[in-house]
């Protein structure tokens, strides 16, 4: 049975797209056919990530009724399947949010996993793809302003009807000024599906235009991805010191 996640945050800059990306990849390298959708149709990103930042079709033809969802969809090189959405400001015009859940419910036929980046803050593209989900990931970091917009976005899921799956806690440094993990767990009420370490290969990977999962492996960052895709699959969560990687790599 396929399942539609939107990773969301309430906040930018946390590494809502980064999570986005490589969970989608970290999935597919499990044996999973995955798509990830970048529903942040204001500032849309997936494509500048992975290298891909024009495309003759992105999802703005599709919510636009100008293409096919096929059309728009891009197969990278790790096997995941991507749907960019548009950089243009005129591809903005008359489009309608509240399709994304149409596109989703068509989505659920080609995929067991299709991942919707939304918009960060909780406007109507973010509101739309929460609408569309069938479970929702927030993604937040370790600090007070990220963790109480992220509670935000918790109350509104609820107010929505929609279950979240968990938080991804990114950008762990492990420092004394930051929030420690089971306060961040104690104050969204929710549990913690992964941690993953700040790590300067993510951003040699950005300007590699690839995920770490391919680009590097083998770093912290990519290995917190992996095991969290695992989590997903296995419906576990995030356990301090739980296992070899994670004695290795979140002491």
């Amino acid at each position: 049975m396929s399942k539609l996640i939107t990773i969301t945050s309430g906040k930018g800059g946390v590494g809502k797209t980064t999570t986005a990306i490589n969970l989608g990849i970290a999935l597919n390298s499990f044996g999973k056919e995955v798509i990830i959708v970048d529903a942040n149709l204001t500032t849309p990103n997936i494509g500048l990530h992975l290298g891909a930042p024009i495309v003759p079709i992105s999802l703005n033809h599709v919510l636009s009724g100008k293409a096919t969802i096929a059309d728009a969809m891009y197969e990278h090189e790790s096997g995941t399947k991507i749907i960019p959405s548009s950089l243009s400001i005129n591809e903005l015009r008359k489009i309608n949010h509240g399709k994304l859940k149409d596109v989703g419910k068509k989505l659920r036929k080609m995929a067991e996993y299709i991942i919707y980046d939304s918009a960060a803050g909780l406007g109507e593209e973010a509101i739309a793809a929460i609408e569309a989900a069938d479970e929702l990931i927030i993604v937040t970091n370790p600090e007070i302003p990220a963790v109480t917009d992220a509670l935000k976005t918790v109350k509104l899921a609820e107010q929505m009807g929609k279950p979240i799956r968990g938080v991804i806690v990114t950008k762990v440094k492990r420092s004394k000024i930051e929030m420690p993990i089971s306060n961040i767990r104690d104050m969204l009420e929710l549990p913690i599906i992964g941690v993953v370490p700040d790590d300067a290969k993510v951003q040699y990977a950005l300007v590699s235009k690839s995920s770490i999962i391919d680009a590097y492996p083998k770093s912290k960052a990519a290995l917190a991805y992996k095991n969290i895709a695992s989590r997903i699959i296995s419906n576990t969560t995030y356990k301090k010191e739980s296992s070899f990687l994670d004695r290795l790599f979140y002491r």
